[in-house]
């Protein structure tokens, strides 16, 4: 696969991701109401980040804010602060993605620019990712704790006993399981995930290739040079009458 259809595949997925963790954050039902032992099914409940609300089987819904910050328990202020800042990083990373396609021309941007803003944005999808999939993954270790809590209390209680059936639980206590919030933000997570990594790989095929001069060293020939100056000074210079040579040069006509 070429580094530019890996690149734009890897943008798809990336808005993709992003769009999903989006919509999980804002939807409401990430806990229900389990009403397989209730006796009123008409009625139910269910929990969301920032709403909590009653539906019925006819359609109808109200929901409420929750008024309040310092009342709510630790976690889920974690799970609040990681959906966020998977989706600004999400956000944020689709921007620089845009601006870093290679099919897609800004003036004179090299192409060195581009691929380092293309694993910078991959970076940032693959933290977005693990953010969004910590934050559903702590919200669903909430569930369950609370509902086998809930199911042991139950045991015993008003209303529980054990009939033919198995285990019944108490009408007057609710417990909760997953809502389908929770399914699309893992969906999501997993989606930023594979969208970063293709983002990184892509970069790999982008960066250009440093050519090289092939001009070969030659060393110095100041040796040879020397030489050559010493044999022809020897040859111009005239005889003695002793034999000896003379420092004296003559010019032949």
């Amino acid at each position: 696969m070429s580094a530019s259809l890996l690149q734009v595949a890897g943008f798809m997925l990336s808005a993709l991701g992003t769009f999903l963790i989006a919509s999980a954050a804002a939807m409401d039902m990430w806990s229900i109401e389990d009403r397989s032992f209730t006796v009123v099914t008409s009625i139910y409940a269910y929990y969301g980040l920032w709403y909590s609300c009653v539906g019925t089987e006819y359609g109808t819904t109200q929901c409420r804010p929750y008024f309040t910050i310092l009342g709510l328990p630790g976690l889920f202020q974690g799970v609040r602060a990681l959906m966020i800042v998977g989706i600004v990083l999400g956000v944020i990373g689709v921007l620089i993605a845009i601006f870093a396609l290679k099919c897609l021309r800004m003036g004179n941007m090299e192409d060195r620019v581009k691929a380092t803003m293309t694993i910078t944005s991959g970076a940032m999808f693959i933290v977005a990712g693990i953010c969004a999939i910590a934050g559903v993954s702590i919200f669903a270790n909430l569930i369950v704790t609370n509902f086998a809590l809930t199911s042991f209390t139950s045991v015993g209680g008003f209303g529980g006993s054990f009939g033919s059936t198995g285990f019944v639980g108490s009408p007057l206590t609710p417990r909760y399981t997953f809502g389908a919030a929770l399914f699309v933000g893992w969906v999501g997570g997993g989606i930023l995930l594979v969208a970063g990594v293709m983002l990184c790989l892509a970069c790999r095929g982008m960066m250009p290739e440093k050519h090289y001069d092939g001009t070969a060293y030659k060393a110095a020939s100041i040796y040879r040079s020397e030489a050559k100056s010493k044999t022809y000074n020897e040859s111009h210079r005239g005889q003695s009458m002793d034999g000896r040579h003379s420092t004296q040069r003559f010019d032949y006509v």
